[in-house]
């Protein structure tokens, strides 16, 4: 997991793909990625299609562009932590957020990764697959 968060955090921008209501796949870019009590975190609005989607289709999959030639494909359900203490803790690591978030202004959201799959991949090695 720890290996998982570090890429993310070094790529910044990581591309995270939902289902839409009509089956559609949906990816757009997303920064947030925390680590919490244990688990990854990400964070959106509750106003935003990316939350509605998560809620109806849990199981999403995140794609980020390391150096040298690396990616990361890491496939998870997206779980809701509707604790205050979650949300506060992802904004926390995004002080840039709290311009349009507050763990407690009904918008905020964040959800926990859980059964997680990370594929790290490269042009020149094996894939290397790690469960969390």
């Amino acid at each position: 997991m720890d290996d998982a968060l570090e890429f993310l955090k070094a790529a910044k921008t990581y591309y995270l793909a939902t289902v839409d209501e009509e089956g559609n796949p949906r990816v757009r870019p997303f920064g947030t990625i925390a680590k919490f009590e244990g688990r990854l975190y990400i964070q959106t609005g509750k106003k935003k299609a990316a939350s509605r989607q998560m809620h109806a289709h849990p199981r999403i999959e995140i794609c980020a562009v390391g150096k040298g030639g690396t990616w990361l494909r890491l496939a998870a359900d997206a779980v809701e932590d509707d604790r205050v203490e979650a949300r506060q803790a992802v904004l926390n690591e995004y002080p840039g957020l709290h311009r349009m978030y507050a763990a407690d202004d009904g918008n905020c959201e964040v959800f926990a990764l859980e059964n997680a799959t990370a594929t790290f991949c490269s042009f020149t090695a094996e894939p290397r697959t790690v469960t969390f």
